[in-house]
């Protein structure tokens, strides 16, 4: 656990764009349940923080990637960060859409890269991987050389590690699912009961127990 990791999992709490429930599982748009449910936008509409990601992304950035030449945003919570940090590292943006528009030129990349430009992806938070991979196949098939992904927050599922991995792309976030639990109970947000069925549906969200 990083300063940077531990100070993001507390800032993400403290403005609660995290909602933890253990005994009461969300049910994502997979139809897999989780306790716990990340909404990474809601860091849009508090200054400090979002200044404190978009540092922390262009520092991660030009440490693991130095040789970035321009930076993509997923669409759509990844734009506004892509945004950020391309300011900080003065360097070119675009953004990835989930599709080649149906109309117009039919672009799925908004902006301009040129052949070969190096580029790293900027996601809100990782689940499985898919949209952002997919994003990452689309830049490549519009010529751009993706270098990796940043990210905010990583949920640390098996099924994405194992994904980004088949993709051969590595993958950096700020903080992760192992850090914001220590941070929550930590700060009394959750008991510490609850960390045994935390850490179980980590290593196999599609077990975790159908609730009615």
């Amino acid at each position: 656990m990083t300063q940077t990791s531990e100070m993001i999992a507390n800032q993400l709490l403290d403005i609660k764009a995290v909602s933890l429930s253990p005994h009461e599982p969300f049910t994502w748009a997979s139809g897999i349940k989780s306790p716990i449910y990340c909404d990474n936008r809601v860091t849009m509409s508090y200054p400090k923080v979002r200044k404190d990601i978009a540092k922390g992304l262009a520092k991660l950035i030009k440490t693991n990637y130095p040789e970035v030449e321009v930076i993509a945003g997923t669409a759509t919570a990844g734009i506004p960060h892509a945004a950020w940090v391309a300011e900080i590292l003065d360097l070119p943006m675009v953004y990835i859409r989930s599709k080649a528009k149906d109309h117009g030129k039919g672009n799925q990349i908004e902006g301009r890269i040129t052949p070969g430009q190096n580029m790293v992806v900027i996601e809100d938070l990782i689940s499985t991987g898919g949209s952002v991979l997919a994003a990452c196949q689309a830049a490549s098939r519009e010529g751009a050389n993706v270098l990796g992904v940043a990210a905010i927050f990583t949920y640390e599922l098996p099924q994405g590690i194992e994904n980004f991995k088949e993709a051969g792309l590595s993958l950096h976030t700020l903080t992760n699912y192992t850090t914001l639990i220590t941070a929550a109970v930590n700060s009394g947000y959750i008991e510490e009961n609850a960390v045994k069925l935390l850490h179980e549906w980590k290593e196999d969200p599609t077990s975790w127990p159908s609730h009615s």
